[in-house]
């Protein structure tokens, strides 16, 4: 095959000496527009996993890169005067320039032909190339004509940063934060040779303005990073070589994303590879790691569905499936890093001690969780364990947390959950069991799923209310046994179900309207919750009234049954949430129109029952911190959401998301709604509950010790599990929860006997 890769960077040098290693009869030419020696930046990283699969697929050009690089494992926190190091890391960090430099030689010796001082406009220059690797970068002239075809979603984000060097040196990947008149600044810092370090400098748009360093050229900006670390820096300078750039050579990323990665031009295949396709944020280092990779995956195809021009549309299909995979998960992960330095400056560098704040940067990514620190270095987690539970080492979602009187004895709730097995409103025997059952399981808070005010307002005819004094009687025989079983706690969430109401059971169609005997819907505003469902009538101003004295009567009846926490439903599209969503909220009365506006009723119907409900006793709000649908409410409006409910006397924010309309488009993972729960926790002030794709100790011992959130709320698997805080407790072989006493010879075996399968795994 004739193969051109366009641009000289990682990506089409590596792809280019593989290719010709694997065929030497291959014809490979790398064209780039800078001189041999003539490169920009300072130092790259990349993992040591990056460095085994080069190691297999290029021994030579490995062991060259070996020998240049530096290796650390060692993570460095400079913070309001104290110094934190974490190891077990594994990073390679190498002078961008020398490893072009051994890529361009290994190229030479393996006869790849190479152009410099070449600037490719166009793939159209090659007419007889069979593949051409449009390896350009990030800007790339090739994408760009192509942009139709390519689909690239760009995203320009709002930090700044400046790429520096110094002649200090570091035996760490080192981050320093420095506070200024107008905010915060963050340095990120790695050595990549013997004599030089890279020296990122970073802060927020408005900092970066508030200083007027728009204004500035690049000596100046080096004098004001040079003063802002200069206690660290001790006298010294920092350098830049981005002659190539103007001004002051202050940067914003851009997240580059494509649909399609190659196309037929009429006389050759072209594909994007490296930063042409696809860019990862600096904040886990990975653009050359996603670089190296590409070339290696591109060339493994080859390799294994036929090395001949026959078979490039083929391969090159099978490329993008493949490699799409992996490159999102790391995009994801850099996604969540980059946000991470973005916000932390106005999230956490105020609000955190040292300890929190590290573990926080740590596990910023989502990719390290809480046992993996444990793998890196178990000296350092199980330190900050002591220091985040008060001197004990304890996994930290079983520590103790006080709410108003209320003291919890770990973080992990039972979330409330439809059963559909009330009858008129009375819990049964039924409940008895599963509520009793869950809270002998360990976790501190049992939650009684969405329980209605009135008979109108419940969602389907097997839901519960508390309306009467049979019902009443019910849950307080509920209450009475979890309270006598030990020190759970019991709460109930108060929910009207307004358009989403007279539906059927879950296992007969969740949502979907009942074939007969239905009764009459209100909400915000006459907007079914879908094409199937029944059109609610617009409350009127009476309806309002009237509803919120039966919230209110609720209350006073759960105060009397015992239960210790109330929580007022505010999601997932009923009656409340109704008028929060701008989608169904189309009022034009006081009670529509403006954010606030749409938030006045709730907040009305909550402070009349939190002037109810004893003082002494917590009490939250669950909302729904996104809608997953244009034109429907973001995180934006969740935090404008969550700072009235605290104004007006709520305790906890229980941040759920969507289910507001059949339109939305949740993007679904592992802890997939906790950020919202972060952001409102560090950026309001106040406490909140994680829920959504909590299923391990391992994802709520991260969230509660990064501080995203103050308690775990996990359903689905307490489904699965009764007993599932005392079971995932006992995976990590820790003592610091309470058993049932007639349970305690189970605990011993249990305990026994994944100490020894643990024991049978090899290391």
């Amino acid at each position: 095959m004739k193969i051109v890769c366009i641009g000289g960077g990682p990506a089409g040098l590596y792809f280019g000496l593989l290719m010709k290693m694997r065929n030497p009869a291959h014809d490979i030419t790398v064209v780039e527009r800078n001189k041999p020696y003539d490169t920009f930046g300072w130092g790259v990283v990349f993992s040591d996993a990056t460095m085994d699969n080069m190691r297999q697929w290029d021994p030579v050009t490995a062991s060259e890169i070996q020998q240049a690089f530096n290796h650390w494992d060692d993570i460095e926190l400079e913070f309001k005067g104290e110094v934190i190091r974490s190891g077990g890391h594994g990073f390679v960090g190498i002078g961008r320039k020398k490893l072009l430099n051994i890529l361009q030689e290994r190229c030479e010796q393996l006869g790849v032909n190479l152009v410099f001082d070449t600037d490719v406009e166009s793939d159209e220059d090659f007419p007889d190339a069979d593949l051409i690797i449009a390896s350009d970068g990030i800007f790339s002239k090739i994408r760009t004509k192509y942009e139709t075809v390519f689909k690239p979603d760009i995203v320009v984000r709002p930090n700044r940063y400046i790429w520096l060097g110094t002649n200090k040196l570091y035996d760490a990947f080192t981050f320093l934060f420095e506070k200024t008149e107008h905010g915060w600044f963050q340095a990120h810092i790695y050595k990549f040779d013997e004599t030089t370090t890279t020296f990122i400098v970073e802060c927020p748009e408005h900092v970066w303005q508030a200083h007027r360093l728009d204004l500035a050229d690049q000596a100046e900006s080096i004098a004001f990073c040079e003063k802002v670390f200069a206690k660290n820096l001790q006298g010294a300078k920092l350098m830049t070589n981005a002659r190539h750039l103007r001004g002051s050579a202050w940067l914003n990323f851009q997240r580059v994303k494509c649909e399609q990665w190659s196309l037929f031009n009429g006389k050759s295949h072209v594909v994007l590879m490296g930063d042409a396709v696809h860019t990862a944020h600096f904040a886990i280092g990975s653009g050359t790691k996603l670089a190296i990779e590409d070339a290696i995956e591109l060339t493994r195809l080859f390799v294994e569905m036929g090395d001949t021009a026959a078979h490039i549309p083929e391969v090159l299909a099978r490329y993008q499936e493949v490699r799409n995979v992996e490159v999102l998960k790391l995009q994801n992960a850099a996604w969540n890093a980059m946000a991470w330095f973005e916000v932390c400056g106005e999230r956490y560098c105020d609000r955190f001690e040292p300890q929190q704040f590290m573990y926080s940067m740590l596990t910023r990514s989502q990719r390290i969780s809480h046992e993996n620190l444990r793998l890196r270095d178990a000296k350092w987690l199980e330190g900050y364990e002591a220091w985040f539970s008060g001197g004990t080492v304890m996994p930290p979602m079983l520590t103790p947390w006080k709410l108003r009187h209320l003291t919890l004895k770990n973080r992990i709730v039972v979330s409330p959950m439809a059963q559909y097995s009330a009858v008129d409103g009375v819990v049964q025997d039924y409940h008895l069991v599963h509520l009793g059952a869950r809270a002998m399981g360990g976790a501190a808070l049992v939650m009684v799923e969405m329980t209605s005010p009135t008979p109108e307002g419940r969602i389907t005819p097997g839901c519960p209310g508390l309306w009467n004094d049979a019902q009443s009687a019910a849950f307080k025989r509920i209450v009475d046994f979890v309270h006598g079983q030990g020190d759970t706690r019991i709460g109930l969430q108060l929910g009207h179900s307004g358009p989403k109401g007279s539906t059927r059971v879950g296992w007969e169609g969740n949502d979907e309207p009942l074939p007969d005997g239905n009764w009459p819907l209100m909400a915000a505003s006459a907007v079914p919750y879908g094409a199937q469902n029944q059109t609610p009538r617009a409350m009127t101003r009476a309806d309002m009234d009237t509803l919120t004295g039966q919230f209110v009567e609720s209350t006073r009846r759960a105060a009397a049954a015992g239960f210790d926490w109330l929580e007022l439903h505010c999601a997932h599209g009923y009656l409340l949430s109704s008028f929060l969503c701008p989608l169904t909220n189309q009022r034009t009365d006081d009670y529509g129109g403006t954010l606030e506006n749409r938030c006045r009723y709730p907040l009305e119907v909550f402070a009349a029952m939190r002037a109810a409900w004893p003082t002494e006793r917590p009490m939250s709000v669950r909302i729904s911190a996104h809608d997953w649908t244009p034109g429907g409410n973001t995180d934006d409006d969740a935090v404008v959401i969550a700072r009235l409910f605290k104004a007006a006397g709520c305790d906890l924010i229980d941040v759920s998301s969507g289910q507001t309309t059949r339109e939305a488009k949740p993007v679904y993972g592992r802890m997939y709604q906790t950020p919202f729960a972060d952001r409102i926790r560090n950026e309001v002030d106040i406490a909140t509950m994680a829920v959504g794709a909590i299923s391990e100790a391992d994802h709520a011992n991260s969230i509660i010790a990064a501080g995203r959130a103050d308690l775990c709320a996990v359903g689905r698997p307490h489904l699965a599990d009764p007993a599932w805080t005392l079971h995932e407790t006992a995976k990590l072989q820790s003592r610091a929860v309470t058993w049932p006493r007639p349970y305690e010879s189970g605990r011993v075996q249990l305990y026994r006997e994944i100490s020894n399968k643990n024991r049978q795994i090899p290391a």
